[in-house]
C-alpha cells in the first residue's frame, strides 16, 4: 500500500497536508463534498499537531476493500497527550481559547474515527473516508 507521509512542524506543512489529501480524494474520484470533507479534517488534525505537540506527521493512503475504496489518514504526534479525552471530544471543550470543534468535528466528517492518546506519550487519530 503506497502511502504519503508529512511532517508537520509549521503552518506551511499545514497546507501541504490539506492539499495532498485533497489530491488523493480527486485521484479516487471521490465527490467534491467528499474532497473537501477529507481536506478539512487533516487541517484539524493538522493543526493541533502544531498548535499542541508542536511537531507530528500525517500519514495519508489509498484504501481497497471488496469494491470499496477510501482514504486512510494516520495523525500521530508526540506531544503532551490529552489528558481527558472524554472532554476533549465534547463539542465546545477547548484548551486554547478556540471554538472547541477539532476533534469533534473531524469525527463526523469521516465515517471511521479511532483516537488513541495518554499523558507524556503523544497522540495518534486515524481516520477513514469511504467513497460514496
Amino acid at each position: 500500500m503506497d502511502e504519503t507521509r508529512i511532517a508537520i512542524r509549521v503552518d506551511m506543512d499545514i497546507v501541504a497536508a490539506r492539499q495532498s489529501g485533497r489530491a488523493l480524494a480527486v485521484e479516487l474520484n471521490f465527490s467534491n463534498t467528499d474532497a473537501t470533507l477529507v481536506a478539512t479534517a487533516i487541517s484539524e488534525l493538522a493543526r493541533n499537531i502544531v498548535h499542541y505537540a508542536k511537531e507530528g506527521e500525517i500519514t495519508l493512503s489509498a484504501l481497497h476493500k471488496s469494491e470499496a475504496c477510501g482514504i486512510l489518514v494516520v495523525a500521530r504526534d508526540k506531544g503532551p497527550g490529552i489528558s481527558n479525552l472524554e472532554q476533549a471530544m465534547k463539542m465546545g471543550f477547548s484548551t486554547s481559547g478556540s471554538l472547541g470543534i477539532g476533534l469533534p468535528g473531524v469525527r463526523r466528517l469521516m465515517d471511521e474515527f479511532t483516537i488513541d492518546s495518554r499523558p507524556g506519550h503523544g497522540t495518534t487519530v486515524t481516520i477513514k473516508k469511504w467513497k460514496r
